[in-house]
């Protein structure tokens, strides 16, 4: 499977806001995941958020969404380690992910050890038509506290929609087993 990791921090680079209006906290009750509106076309995608929001994650989930039509050209067969003509329809999600406890990603290192260890779990996945994207940002998780966060990007193409949808759903499945897989990392 494809995944790879950066920077994304300072000036106009985007901000994960763990306190934005009408935040759902799935580290109370997981499965609330089912009911929100992002996942309802896309059922692997709660699936996901339950699993990386249980006590036992490293993490929790700020915000997610999901594109169930990328533009054609969007992306590139070649990154996805896709055959071209199964590349005609294409689909991603987002995930904002945020430290379970103050300081885990604190430092610019510990984060970038954490999307490195990531990358390579993901690159051990035996998928293709699919890659993840880390993308490191500042986050903020209150009104007194900041830290470092993680956007995944989840992106998979197929022959049809259908077939894009099948790749997405195991890429999702493939991340959150990477993110929840004990480390000494995290």
């Amino acid at each position: 499977m494809e995944a790879d990791w950066e920077f994304e921090v300072g000036g106009d680079a985007p901000v994960i806001d763990a306190a934005w209006p009408g935040f759902v906290d799935l580290r109370l009750a997981p499965g609330r995941a089912w009911s929100l509106p992002e996942v309802s076309e896309l059922q692997a995608l709660a699936a996901a958020l339950e699993r990386l929001n249980a006590a036992s994650s490293p993490g929790w989930t700020a915000k997610c969404d999901f594109w169930p039509d990328l533009e054609p050209g969007a992306v590139d067969a070649d990154e996805l380690d896709a055959p071209s003509r199964e590349s005609a329809r294409a689909m991603g999600c987002y995930i904002d992910l945020l430290p379970k406890t103050d300081r885990q990603w604190a430092l610019p290192p510990q984060a970038a050890a954490i999307c490195k260890d990531i990358c390579v779990r993901l690159h051990a996945v035996s998928l293709r038509s699919c890659r993840v994207d880390l993308v490191i940002r500042q986050a903020v998780l209150s009104a007194e506290q900041e830290d470092m966060g993680i956007t995944a990007y989840i992106t998979a193409c197929g022959a049809s929609a259908q077939d894009a949808k099948l790749v997405l759903e195991a890429a999702l499945a493939a991340f959150a087993d990477a993110f929840l897989a004990p480390s000494t990392l995290q």
